[in-house]
């Protein structure tokens, strides 16, 4: 196995994607790495570490597509970027996955022009896990497109539940759709006719679900476009951050509670943990020929310590060919 990765994409790149790479090979076993990027700053990186140096090569790419290039531009127009040299290396097969932390737009413009959708995928979408009162839940879309066809909901139902089924073994789990209320009359009238198609699609769906019911647990696997799953992601990140703040700055306001944060510390970072980009990060672009994760712009060493991981089960898994068979099973 092979995995595929856009060292010069992020805003800690090159060092904390290189590093974390170097992190990964000597935690487990299984795979090899392809860093794609700038081969003298690549290397001069590697030189400093201590690792196998058989698991991981350097493919030379002279361009760097930053945060501030127009997507559709720069894949055009960049073609001997880290970027779209992955993208090209996963198209002739170099490698089993593409992992990237760099300009999202740009990451998701060329999982459609370069890797191209599945056969019968009317829109691939974005797969992000959140944290519930049921466990890991995943997101979707969660920011590719930002408004779909009723068809699409049911096909991102299906692209959820064969990722559900290979990372976490759920073989049937619960899908709910995003609404502003639980009754079937409720919502947008693309909502409405997703949910009637939902409800005849042989999935495991309980229904809508109002933003309450998400964070509750209703569903392992939550429906909507990628406008109201994005910002519902951010939201999410946001609200974690800022309860983290305001716990540290409440455990730090006197003798009393320095020491009662002291004997919750533990818990407390159980509790958080879910939350943790750098722990549950990466989304996969789900229903594109190719698996392409997409790892968050800050991403620290940990960080794509973490998401190479997931990549790698998901490899393991074959989730591209399963979400293949799923769609002609289900269309």
């Amino acid at each position: 196995m092979r995995i595929l990765v856009d060292a010069m994409g992020g805003d800690n790149a090159p060092g904390e994607i290189v590093r974390g790479c170097v992190d990964a090979v000597k935690s487990n076993a299984g795979f090899d790495i392809t860093l794609i990027g700038d081969s003298n700053e690549i290397h001069g990186i590697l030189k400093k570490e201590s690792f196998d140096g058989r698991r991981i090569d350097v493919r030379h790419a002279s361009e760097v597509i930053t945060n501030t290039d127009k997507p559709t531009e720069a894949i055009k127009n960049k073609k001997d970027s880290s970027m779209v040299v992955g993208f090209r290396m996963l198209s002739d097969k170099e490698g089993d996955a593409l992992l990237s932390a760099g300009n999202s737009g740009a990451l998701l413009t060329a999982s459609l022009l370069l890797a191209g959708r599945l056969k019968g995928v009317l829109r691939p979408a974005l797969g992000a896990i959140i944290p519930t009162k049921a466990g890991e839940t995943l997101l979707i879309d969660a920011g590719l497109n930002s408004a779909v066809r009723p068809e699409s909901y049911v096909q991102f139902a299906r692209f959820g539940n064969e990722y559900m089924k290979a990372l976490y073994s759920l073989e049937n789990p619960e899908v709910g759709l995003v609404n502003i209320g639980e009754e079937d009359g409720k919502g947008t009238a693309e909502v409405k006719e997703a949910n009637e198609l939902l409800k005849k699609a042989g999935l495991n769906y309980v229904g809508n679900m109002e933003g309450g019911d998400i964070i509750n647990g209703k569903a392992r696997i939550v429906v909507c476009d990628g406008f109201v799953g994005n910002v519902l992601l951010k939201f999410l990140e946001g609200t974690g951050v800022y309860f983290l703040k305001s716990l540290k700055e409440i455990f730090h306001r006197s003798l009393r509670n320095k020491i009662a944060g002291s004997v919750l510390r533990q818990d407390l970072r159980e509790f958080f943990r879910p939350m943790d980009a750098d722990v549950v990060g990466g989304a996969p672009v789900l229903g594109i020929n190719g698996l392409v994760i997409k790892s968050h712009g800050s991403s620290k060493a940990v960080t794509i310590k973490n998401v190479i991981a997931k990549t790698v089960r998901l490899v393991d898994a074959d989730i591209v060919r399963h979400i293949e068979l799923n769609l002609e099973g289900g269309m």
